[in-house]
């Protein structure tokens, strides 16, 4: 089950794909659920005000939800580099995506503190690759 913070990062991350509004398909192949199911939890998102949907032209974050998903990245970012520089975890970005929606901020400040997160996160996140730019470049040089 993918929380709102999923969604909105998701969100974030096809607009930052497509450079502009996020059509509902690409949300619900990144997050691996049906159109019906991104179009019913955008509904919700945009009666709180993260979001504005409209029909056949596609999802732009509020600039909440802008505050909100880059929060979220951050905190996945956090918890990819935990689960790979702490744990070593080869199968890091699936682990992440269980852990991400049971983390909230205060485990992710924590783990924070223990890992060597770059100050540009989550600016760093290749949406395109679905990975931060930075950690990939370090897994390809420890080949």
């Amino acid at each position: 089950m993918n929380t709102a913070n999923q969604y909105l990062k998701a969100i974030y991350l096809v607009q930052e794909r497509e450079e502009g509004p996020a059509s509902t398909g690409a949300i619900a192949e990144m997050l691996d659920i049906s159109p019906a199911s991104a179009n019913e939890m955008i509904g919700k998102l945009e009666s709180n005000g993260l979001c504005h949907h409209e029909k056949y032209k596609g999802v732009d974050l509020t600039e909440e939800g802008i505050l909100r998903a880059r929060n979220a990245l951050q905190n996945y970012c956090i918890i990819e580099r935990f689960l790979i520089e702490v744990l070593a975890v080869e199968n890091f970005r699936e682990e992440a995506t269980q852990l991400e929606p049971v983390i909230d901020e205060t485990v992710a400040e924590r783990l924070d503190t223990i890992i060597d997160r770059a100050p540009q996160c989550p600016d760093c996140f290749d949406a395109e690759a679905d990975v931060c730019a930075l950690l990939h470049r370090e897994l390809d040089a420890a080949e």
